[in-house]
C-alpha cells in the first residue's frame, strides 16, 4: 500500500517463524515477500548410503543456516535508520539524493507598496503590518515566466557544474503555465538540452515546489535518473484582482529552481517528509473556472441546449485570508514535528526553518509554537512577496549565496495551505541537508 509517512518502514522479519520474511515498503508504493530457499542435492556414485548417513542436517543446523542467509541478505539491501522511540527499522538501500545546486530568477518590474497605493485603497504601513510585504516583482514586457524558469534552472546548473545534457528529468512546479497543455518541456529546450529529458508540470499551487522535491527524491531512489531539475516558477500576478486590496498586495512573481542528484546512501540529504490532502479547503482558496456568457441555444434549427460549452477561463484568486492563517499557524508546526519524529530529529538538530514565504504574521507564529528563534529563520518576503511554487528556492537561493546558509546545515522546510487548484490541502515537510557543493558554492 502507498503511504506518505516519508519513510521506508518495513517490518522487521521474524527469523523464527520461517523462511519467508516479509518485506514492505511503504513509501516507494509497493511491497513484495522475499522467499529464501535452502536446497541440497547429494550426488553419488554406485556407492550405498546408509539412512543414517543421508539423514539432512538437525533443525538446529538449518536454523543457523537460514538466519545466515537472512542477515546476509538483510545486510546487502537494508540499513538500519534509528527513532526517537528507540526503535528499529529497515530502510531499503537506493540511491540517495542530494542537493547539488540552485538558482533563482525574478522579473524587472518591482511594485513598491506605495504603488499600489495609487490604484487601491492602501498604504504601506497597511500592508507591512499585516504582511510583512514592501515590495513585489511582476512580469512585464516581454518577459515570460518560461525565460524565468529557464534562467532559474541554468543558474541551479552552473552552480553544480552540471552540463544540460546530463539532465534525466525537468519537473515545472507552477499553476501558472503559459500553455494549458504544460510548460516544463520548454524548459530543457530553452537550456539546450540535447537528449530530449522527460519534462512535465506539477500543479499543486504554493505547494508545488516541494512536491517537486519528493517526486524528484523518487525518481532517484527508484527509477534510476541521475539528475533531476524541480523548477518552482509562478505568475500570479496574471490571476490577481488589481482592484481587491486584500489579494492584490500579498502576490508576486518569480521562479527558483534545485537540482537534485544522485549519490550514496550515506550521503543521503532527503531525511523525510510528511504528505496530507483535504478538499474541504477549497472553499477558502480557489481560483475557479468562470465561464462567458454566450447563449446556450444553438440557432432556431432545434440544436440541443448546452452544446457547444460556452468558452471558459480561470477567475482571479479569492482567498479567506483568516481561515488561510489559522489554518497554517495550526498544522504546520504539526506536520513538522511529525516530519522530525520520522527523521530521528528533534528542532534543537535544525539549523533553519524554511516555510513557504505567504505571511510574515505565519512565519513569525509559526516560530513561536517551535521554538525557533527568528535569527533562525529565513524569509525574504519583504522584496518578493507570495511567489507561490517559486517562493522555498527563491528564498533558499538567496541564502545559499548570500553564504547565510553553511555546509553541514539542516533545512525544515515546508506549506501547509489551502490550495485555489485541485481542490486540495498540501501538507508538505521534507527536511534536506546542504551539501558542501552548495554551500560552498
Amino acid at each position: 500500500m502507498a503511504n506518505a509517512s516519508g519513510l521506508f518502514t518495513p517490518s522487521v522479519p521474524s527469523f523464527r517463524s520461517g523462511l519467508q520474511p516479509s518485506i514492505r515498503v511503504y513509501r516507494s508504493g509497493f511491497s513484495f515477500s522475499k522467499k529464501i530457499l535452502c536446497s541440497t542435492t547429494i550426488q553419488g556414485s554406485e556407492n550405498t548410503v546408509s539412512p543414517s548417513e543421508s539423514r539432512p542436517p538437525s533443525n538446529a543446523i538449518m536454523k543457523k543456516i537460514r538466519d545466515v542467509i537472512v542477515w546476509m541478505w538483510i545486510m546487502c539491501n537494508y540499513r538500519v535508520d534509528s527513532y526517537s522511540q528507540n526503535m528499529l527499522h529497515w530502510r531499503l538501500v537506493s540511491k540517495g539524493c542530494k542537493l547539488v545546486g540552485c538558482g533563482s530568477a525574478v522579473p524587472s518590474l518591482q511594485v513598491s507598496n506605495d504603488d499600489l497605493a495609487k490604484i487601491v485603497e492602501t498604504s504601506d504601513e497597511w500592508i507591512s503590518v499585516r504582511t510583512g510585504i514592501h515590495n513585489r516583482r511582476v512580469l512585464s514586457g516581454k518577459e515570460s515566466l518560461t525565460n524565468l524558469a529557464a534562467e532559474a534552472a541554468s543558474r541551479a546548473l552552473e552552480m553544480a557544474e552540471v552540463d544540460p545534457d546530463d539532465v534525466d528529468l525537468v519537473l515545472l512546479c507552477t499553476s501558472t503555465p503559459e500553455d494549458l497543455f504544460g510548460g516544463a518541456p520548454q524548459i530543457p529546450k530553452a537550456l539546450g538540452c540535447k537528449n530530449n529529458p522527460l519534462a512535465y508540470d506539477i500543479t499543486a499551487a504554493c505547494s508545488g515546489f516541494v512536491l517537486g522535491l519528493v517526486s524528484a527524491s523518487c525518481y532517484i531512489r527508484g527509477g534510476g535518473f541521475r539528475n533531476v531539475l524541480v523548477v518552482g516558477a509562478d505568475s500570479l500576478s496574471q490571476f490577481t484582482d488589481w482592484t481587491d486590496r486584500g489579494t492584490c498586495i500579498l502576490f508576486g512573481d518569480a521562479a527558483g529552481a534545485v537540482l537534485l542528484q544522485a549519490c550514496d546512501i550515506e550521503e543521503d540529504g532527503l531525511f523525510s517528509f510528511d504528505l496530507h490532502s483535504d478538499g474541504g479547503g477549497q472553499r477558502h482558496l480557489n481560483a475557479g473556472i468562470k465561464r462567458n456568457d454566450i447563449d446556450d441555444v444553438l440557432g432556431s434549427n432545434g440544436s440541443v441546449l448546452g452544446f457547444p460549452p460556452k468558452q471558459s477561463s480561470y477567475s482571479c484568486i479569492h482567498m479567506n485570508g483568516k481561515e488561510v492563517f489559522r489554518f497554517a499557524v495550526r498544522v504546520v508546526p504539526q506536520t513538522i514535528e511529525s516530519s522530525l519524529q520520522k527523521a530521528g530529529l528533534n528542532m534543537s538538530s535544525i539549523d533553519w526553518l524554511l516555510l513557504h514565504q505567504a505571511n510574515q504574521r505565519i512565519l513569525d507564529a509559526v516560530a513561536t509554537r517551535l521554538e525557533v528563534p527568528s535569527e533562525r529563520v529565513i524569509s525574504n518576503l519583504a522584496n518578493y512577496g507570495n511567489t507561490s511554487a517559486a517562493s522555498i528556492p527563491l528564498a533558499l537561493d538567496e541564502a545559499v549565496r548570500s553564504g547565510k546558509v553553511k555546509s553541514g546545515h539542516t533545512i525544515v522546510a515546508g506549506r501547509g495551505e489551502k490550495l485555489f487548484r485541485g481542490q486540495l490541502v498540501f501538507l508538505i515537510i521534507y527536511v534536506l541537508q546542504m551539501t558542501e557543493e552548495v554551500a560552498n558554492a
